[in-house]
């Protein structure tokens, strides 16, 4: 457990000894939740320079720090920074100008915000008890839950982080309404000794730290890149002309998936020239009403029943607009699909080949012949006959013509004899 809450903060232990002044966990350089790109890391230095640094903790926890005792810090570097109270350690996670970038996407004014410190580089004591540290993290998380049950609050404790000086935990809760927790951080503070701070955070938060298997069959992306959540809404689904089934559309947060922003963009811009859905066809044979519609393909299905799917046909976008304009007019058009919409049909040239293939009497029935005996098959072998059976065992007998008559007639009325049954009168004259 302590090597998964080292993972989510972005390094993994060293599993070889390590030397005497020497860091006991190593950056991973994969990617990871809070990575950030350097885009800006290959081109030439400029005049811009910042001493402000982006540092992660653990899971979505990152913050922006000033580096003001100029240590040289690259990406992956553990430093110790301040707190409140005391000092924490993180991992150095993006520097350089594109910090400045991260900072505006955020509304932050770096010239008006005070930020904290960067005290140092984490020194292999500081890594230790850090170490220390997040190995208590899980058995604080299963005794706060049972602590907050045996205090009857309606609320759930999802993660606990602790600072790098062990000296203050915050613990992550999930809860539907408000929670009078003023009695669980005394309780929790003359157990664990330590600062308190409680955090709510939210459903798709929650999920995100917890981890899981989306029904994409991958990683979730609140737990594996996602660090901010957008709202997403209903809309998103019927401008994708997805069906509205909650089962399907919810994640394991119980939330509308986050994958449904992901592409709408692409469908609004796309659907910008696209006639009325509500406005029906009028043609002389009847009236269609529209049933869906495939956005990419630009092409929309009408019917000719509201709500139905009787009779569809398929039209493009640029036919439904001339109809439309028709209509207008007060005129009706022949037919859905004419001139060059018309639908063009293909015609199939018959092949023999797959008829005149193999042999002609291939589906005769043939019959298998009768092989032919050696002539010397029933010779005498060692002085006893082949072929022949012991006197005792079931003798070949010949049939008895009185036993067995040939005309059916005379064998029922042989077997009604037997049974004593009078014959009839056709049987008699027989």
């Amino acid at each position: 457990m302590q090597d998964k809450n080292l993972e989510n903060r972005g390094v993994t232990p060293v599993k070889t000894p390590v030397a005497e002044g020497e860091l006991p966990i190593n950056y991973s350089k994969g990617c990871t939740k809070l990575s950030t790109f350097d885009w800006l890391n290959d081109l030439p230095p400029t005049d811009i320079h910042t001493d402000i640094v982006e540092i992660q903790f653990k899971n979505t926890r990152k913050g922006y720090f000033r580096n003001v005792n100029n240590c040289n810090l690259q990406k992956g570097d553990i430093v110790a920074v301040e707190a409140s109270p005391g000092h924490d350690i993180g991992v150095v996670s993006l520097t350089g100008n594109l910090v400045l970038r991260q900072v505006k996407r955020l509304g932050i004014d770096p010239t008006r915000t005070e930020f904290k410190k960067i005290y140092r580089k984490a020194k292999p004591a500081d890594v230790e008890k850090w170490m220390e540290a997040v190995g208590l993290e899980h058995t604080a998380m299963i005794k706060s839950r049972q602590i907050a049950e045996g205090l009857g609050l309606n609320m759930k404790i999802g993660d606990v982080e602790y600072l790098g000086d062990r000296t203050k935990a915050i613990f992550y809760y999930i809860a539907d309404d408000r929670v009078d927790f003023r009695e669980l951080i005394k309780i929790l503070a003359e157990e664990f000794r330590i600062r308190i701070e409680m955090r709510q955070i939210g459903a798709r938060q929650e999920a995100g730290r917890i981890g899981g298997i989306g029904s994409c069959g991958r990683e979730l992306c609140c737990s594996a890149w996602m660090s901010s959540f957008a709202s997403v809404s209903t809309n998103a689904s019927k401008a994708q002309e997805i069906s509205l089934n909650p089962q399907k559309m919810a994640g394991q947060c119980g939330k509308l998936k986050c994958c449904l922003n992901y592409e709408l963009d692409c469908y609004l811009d796309a659907r910008r020239d696209f006639p009325d859905t509500k406005i029906p066809l009028e043609t002389i044979d009847g009236t269609f009403f529209h049933a869906k519609t495939d956005v990419l393909k630009r092409v929309m299905w009408y019917s000719s029943a509201p709500g139905m799917a009787a009779n569809m046909v398929e039209i493009p976008v640029e036919r439904v607009k001339e109809i439309q304009a028709i209509n207008k007019t007060g005129k009706k058009v022949d037919t859905l699909l004419s001139g060059k919409y018309a639908p063009i049909v293909e015609e199939k040239p018959i092949e023999f080949n797959s008829v005149l293939e193999g042999n002609i009497d291939r589906f005769d029935n043939k019959r298998k012949r009768n092989k032919i005996r050696p002539k010397n098959e029933n010779k005498p072998q060692n002085g006893k006959p082949q072929g022949q059976k012991p006197q005792n065992m079931n003798a070949e007998r010949k049939p008895n013509k009185q036993q067995h008559p040939n005309n059916r007639q005379q064998r029922n009325a042989a077997n009604k004899q037997q049974r004593n049954i009078p014959p009839k009168n056709n049987e008699s004259k027989a």
